[in-house]
């Protein structure tokens, strides 16, 4: 299973719109850009269908090293970013869930039928 990449967004826009390559790119880069300014200036980011990016914080939170079963030490709070899918792309991802899970079913069923 092959993964999207940003040049693979650039390269069909730019097939779709006729824009050029570069073009696409630059505008590709500046939303990616700016998606990523609004985070770190702890401002959430709402794209209507898709979703909401959220920066939030950690809590701390207590680690072992398995390696030295008796040492714990304190991993400390840290920001991140929390995605929460919007309503058709969470509708569009359950329709292949439910694709996967058939055919997961159906790969056993011919497993177990051998």
């Amino acid at each position: 299973m092959s993964k999207l990449t940003k040049r693979d967004i650039v390269v069909s826009i730019s097939n779709q719109t006729g824009m050029v390559q570069h073009q696409v790119f630059d505008v590709v880069q500046r939303t990616l850009d700016k998606i990523t300014d609004s985070l770190a200036n702890n401002i959430p980011v709402e794209l209507r269908n898709f979703g909401v990016f959220q920066p939030r914080l950690t809590k701390p939170r207590v680690g072992r090293n398995p390696n030295q079963p008796g040492s714990s030490f304190v991993i400390p709070s840290r920001a991140t970013v929390k995605f929460k899918a919007g309503k058709i792309m969470r509708q569009r991802v359950e329709k292949l869930s439910r694709q996967l899970k058939e055919a997961a079913e159906r790969k056993i069923k011919t497993e177990v039928g051998v």
